[in-house]
């Protein structure tokens, strides 16, 4: 027996335990969505981040990469000891069938292991539940914690995802959407600052007399 865990978030480009393989591929009948709050890692509890989850949805493909930990019983656990440690906002294991390129029919591999968290926040407290994409993206450009903003979390993903060759439509929408809003608040920052500065420091209406020329003496 050998444990295998799916990545579909920052396990794709930071996994952070130690693997003896790692392959590209897909699960089926799932799709990404930013719908769970972190608090700790990348938000607060004032102000949450939204990472993701796995929404079903018949039809559906996800992308990411297998993880293949196989050094025995002990170094299982210790992977999973992280695992669960770092992914400590998805309340559920679940186990599905990975799919290679190439092959949508019989998969590559079964049994697989991804952390998903429960779409209910009665039972989950950590699900934000659906958002429209303005919202989300205004929430993921200014959410920041401990180990980096919300924003860089997203464009890891964009950027790891378009690296492995399967780029996700629903991440490039809402990564373009932080894009604007950022380039918004600067704007809007530009603008309350400049006209503070030429107030501040208005050397058009000030008049220096001229001054007398200098006498550098030589020190001895």
């Amino acid at each position: 027996m050998v444990l295998w865990v799916f990545g579909y978030g920052s396990l794709v480009w930071n996994p952070g335990f130690d693997f003896d393989e790692r392959i590209i591929g897909f699960i089926k009948d799932y799709r990404r969505a930013f719908d769970v709050a972190c608090i700790d890692h990348r938000g607060t509890p004032e102000n949450p981040a939204r990472t993701l989850n796995l929404e079903a949805e018949k039809e559906a493909v996800c992308w990411g990469a297998a993880f293949c930990v196989s050094g025995g019983p002990e170094k299982e656990a210790e992977a999973m000891k992280y695992l669960e440690r770092r992914e400590c906002e998805y309340d559920k294991k679940i186990s599905v069938s990975f799919y290679k390129e190439g092959d949508c029919v019989i998969p590559a591999l079964t049994g697989v292991l991804v952390f998903v968290s429960t779409p209910d926040r009665n039972i989950n407290k950590y699900y934000l539940g659906p958002a429209p994409l303005d919202q989300m993206a205004r929430q993921i450009a200014t959410a920041k914690g401990p180990c980096g903003n919300n924003r860089e979390y997203l464009f890891s993903l964009e950027r790891a995802l378009f690296e492995i060759g399967h780029e996700d439509d629903y991440v490039i929408q809402l990564a373009n959407e932080v894009r604007k809003v950022l380039a918004g608040l600067k704007e809007k920052k530009s603008k309350m600052s400049g006209p503070h500065l030429s107030a501040k420091f208005n050397f058009g209406s000030v008049h220096l007399p001229a001054l007398r020329e200098a006498t550098v003496a030589d020190s001895r």
